[in-house]
């Protein structure tokens, strides 16, 4: 009998363990896709730190700094300085999409990027960015989300070239 299959998923497979193992999973989606994703994320996002409804106290948004009370979906503190950033992260996820090696390093600079801001927050030393706790979660979720990501997509880069010469060691 054939195995039944749904696009590239083996039906068969569906109870076994290797299906849901990581391994498995690396080649459903590129890094290039993850880059373009979270590009597309960051313009949204960016463009949205500036609609009067969606960011309350829109009339509090400032420059840069903490003094700024606006809050983007009523959680996270905005700057227009940290829409700029998001907008121009936005703009270079989508550009870094192109390559697999581009896509790659975007993730893994989001990644240090959002952990470095997590830690920042954390001891109270982003005075420059207006950070609350929901900042941090988010940051910190980023940073490990987008770090993952790249490790995933430079291991399906890894597992897609040629193989290279084994160690003489």
């Amino acid at each position: 009998m054939r195995n039944a299959r749904l696009g590239d998923l083996d039906v068969r497979a569906l109870g076994r363990r290797e299906h849901y193992d990581s391994a498995a999973l690396r080649g459903r989606v590129s890094a290039q896709s993850l880059a373009a994703l979270v590009g597309a994320a960051f313009l949204l996002l960016g463009l949205l730190g500036f609609v009067p409804g969606i960011t309350t106290d829109h009339h509090d948004l400032r420059f840069a700094g903490s003094g700024s009370d606006a809050k983007l979906f009523g959680l996270f503190g905005v700057s227009v300085l940290h829409n700029l950033v998001h907008l121009v992260l936005g703009a270079a996820g989508i550009a870094c999409s192109a390559t697999q090696t581009s896509a790659v390093r975007f993730l893994y600079g989001v990644g240090i990027a959002s952990l470095a801001l997590w830690t920042l927050g954390v001891c109270g030393a982003a005075g420059w960015l207006p950070v609350n706790s929901d900042d941090n979660w988010l940051h910190l979720v980023l940073g490990t989300g987008a770090i993952w990501f790249g490790y995933l997509g430079a291991a399906d880069a890894a597992a897609a070239s040629p193989a290279a010469s084994p160690s003489p060691l």
